[in-house]
Parts: C-alpha cells; sequence; structure tokens
C-alpha cells in the first residue's frame, strides 16, 4: 500500500478503479458524480485504456455492454436519474451475464430532485430496478476509504460470478476529502474469458446476447442466473457492528447514514445509554441472518436513513415482529447530525 494521501471520494473512486484494472470508462457527466468522469478522462488515456464521454446515460451503459461482451473490466459511474436511465441495459448486461461495475452517487428525488445526499435509489439499486428476475451485487460504502477497498472488491466479484456489480454511495461521500492509502498500480490477475466475444480462431465464434426465443430456452437462462445468485447470497454478504455487545437499542444504517449513526452511538455512550450500530456494507445480498442474530440480544432497533424508509423493509423482513423496530429518516438531501439520531433514541428510553 502506498502512504496515505488526501482525497475526494470520486477521485478516490476512478483511481481505484484504475489500480484494478479497469479497462475502459464510459460516462456521462451528472452531477454529483461529475469528477469521476473527469479525473477519468485525464488518468485513462495516459495509461492507453478507453475513455468515452458518451453523448447521454442509455449510450454510456450500452458502451460499457459492448466492451464488457469483448472481455474487457470495464465500468460507468452516475448519479440518481441517470442510474434509472441505465436500467434497461443493466438488464441487457444481467441477461447476457458479462461482468460490468456501475457507480451510483445517489442525490435527492423524486425527478431531478437536487444534488445533495439522499439515499432514495435503495429500491431501484437492490430490487434490480431492470426488467427481469436478477439482482446487481450492490456494495455501500461508508467512508472514503472503504469505498477504494469496495471498489477494488467490485471488479473481482463482477469477474467471479459474470455479474453486474455496484456501488451505492451518495454525494456526501462522493464530495468529501479522507486520508487513504490506495493499492499499488500494476496489473491485477483475473479469470480467462472463454466465453467473451474476440479472436476465434480455432474455435467457434461466440455468441452474447440477452434475447432466448421460446419459454423453455429462456427459463434455462433464468434458472442459471437464479444459481449463482443464490452462489452470491450464499457467500458474499458483509457487514460491519459497533459496540452491538451489551447494547438494548440497535441502531441499523448504511453508507452516508452509517458513519453518522456510528458517532450517535459514541456520543449516547457517554450519557450512558447502551446503543450499537449494525450497518450493512453489502444491501444486497441483504445480511438477514446476521441482523437477525443481533436482534436477539437487544430490546428496540431505531433504523436510519436518508430515505422515506426503504432499507426499513429489509430490517423488518429480517426482524418480524420480534423486537419493536422505530424509523427515523431524512429526504430531499437533508442530512441528520449525530444529535438529531442521539435524540430519536432518546424518545424510545423516554
Amino acid at each position: 500500500m502506498s502512504p496515505k494521501i488526501l482525497m475526494k471520494g470520486n477521485e478516490a473512486i476512478a483511481e481505484a478503479a484504475i489500480r484494478a484494472g479497469c479497462d475502459a470508462y464510459f460516462g456521462y457527466p451528472i452531477t454529483p458524480q461529475t469528477e469521476v468522469l473527469e479525473y477519468m478522462s485525464a488518468r485513462m488515456p495516459k495509461l492507453g485504456r478507453a475513455f468515452v464521454q458518451a453523448e447521454s446515460e442509455l449510450a454510456a451503459i450500452n458502451m460499457v455492454y459492448g466492451a464488457a461482451a469483448g472481455g474487457a473490466r470495464v465500468m460507468t459511474s452516475t448519479s440518481s436519474p441517470g442510474f434509472s436511465l441505465m436500467q434497461e441495459g443493466i438488464s441487457y448486461i444481467a441477461g447476457s451475464e458479462v461482468p460490468a461495475v456501475v457507480v451510483n452517487i445517489m442525490r435527492g428525488g423524486p425527478g431531478l430532485g437536487n444534488i445533495q445526499p439522499a439515499q432514495g435509489d435503495y429500491f431501484q439499486m437492490t430490487k434490480g430496478g431492470g426488467h427481469g428476475d436478477y439482482s446487481p451485487i450492490v456494495l455501500a460504502p461508508s467512508t472514503v476509504q472503504e469505498t477504494i477497498d469496495l471498489m477494488i472488491l467490485a471488479f473481482d466479484l463482477a469477474d467471479k460470478y459474470r455479474w453486474v456489480v455496484t456501488i451505492i454511495a451518495d454525494g456526501m461521500i462522493g464530495q468529501i476529502m479522507e486520508p487513504v492509502e490506495l493499492p499499488e498500480l500494476k496489473t491485477p490477475t483475473r479469470p480467462a474469458r472463454p466465453w467473451a466475444l474476440g479472436n476465434c480462431a480455432g474455435r467457434e465464434p461466440n455468441i452474447i446476447n440477452s434475447l432466448y426465443l421460446g419459454s423453455q430456452n429462456l427459463e434455462r437462462v433464468n434458472l442459471r442466473i437464479q444459481a449463482v445468485k443464490d452462489e452470491i447470497i450464499a457467500t458474499e454478504q458483509r457487514w460491519d457492528t459497533y459496540r452491538l455487545d451489551d447494547a438494548d437499542i440497535m441502531l441499523v444504517a448504511y453508507g452516508t447514514a452509517g458513519r453518522i449513526a456510528r458517532t450517535a452511538v459514541n456520543k449516547a455512550r457517554e450519557e450512558g445509554l447502551k446503543v450499537g450500530l449494525f450497518r450493512p456494507v453489502t444491501v444486497f445480498p441483504f445480511p438477514y441472518e446476521a441482523l437477525a442474530q443481533a436482534a436477539q440480544q437487544v430490546k428496540q432497533i431505531l433504523v436510519v436513513e436518508l430515505s422515506a424508509g426503504q432499507m426499513l423493509e429489509d430490517v423488518r423482513l429480517s426482524v418480524y415482529d420480534h423486537v419493536p423496530i422505530a424509523f427515523f429518516g431524512k429526504m430531499g438531501g437533508v442530512v441528520p447530525l449525530p444529535d438529531d439520531i442521539l435524540a430519536e433514541v432518546k424518545k424510545l428510553v423516554a
């Protein structure tokens, strides 16, 4: 690892992708992720790699599809409305079983909304917003360093499963600056791609598409995709806990809400309140069993989100009615302070 340097989140995302061996980047500028594209535009050509600023998000995701089918390690980045536009292309990529990485730096919605941090994209990210039965892996960092680490992981997981892997962050993580360590810039090892398009000398040409005429043909593809999904659910769940060993109240939050909740836990502990934190790192696959187990030792749960309550539904599925669940959410780019969360905790013990 290199010495720590100060980096903005968006630029760290781009540099981490480069060091993960990203061969090609296609994107379209949209705040608050435009620095990813700008950074890639300067770095990728110098390294002899492909960079294209597409004419739209639709064009960008279909360029990703084409490059991925050719065997490239490829990515795009966008923000909430742009991710909505990419849904059809992401579904095509999933149906074609090729690896790709997509970063969504979320902003306030619905509609054009604003450029402030928000988490209102949870449903479209975790429930496979495009058509069909597929679910991208969704990684949710809470710091710039974790974003770097998860970017490296994202490319490895995409290759391992021939899958769409997404990073779900928001404008705060994209725009803040923090000291980070970057991995060395080197050519990463990657699995062979016998399925890819390209030179077919001495073999039958590969065909990559997501069109399967005949219901039984398409069902076979779906069953294969579901089998991979089951493997991902079984092996790729990730989460973090903080001060939960003796907690009476458990906060559940991810991403930016998770880092704020962590500070709220410390403030609560200073006042003698036994509060801990469960933070999903993969929001798909969601760590249902781990959360259910953690819930067995607490008396109450407070879910904190920068939305009207979307991850809240997955928490309810984990816990059922075994523990009372309260919710605290902010929308439209309003970001709560740790004291705001602490005030909600105090309501539970009043």
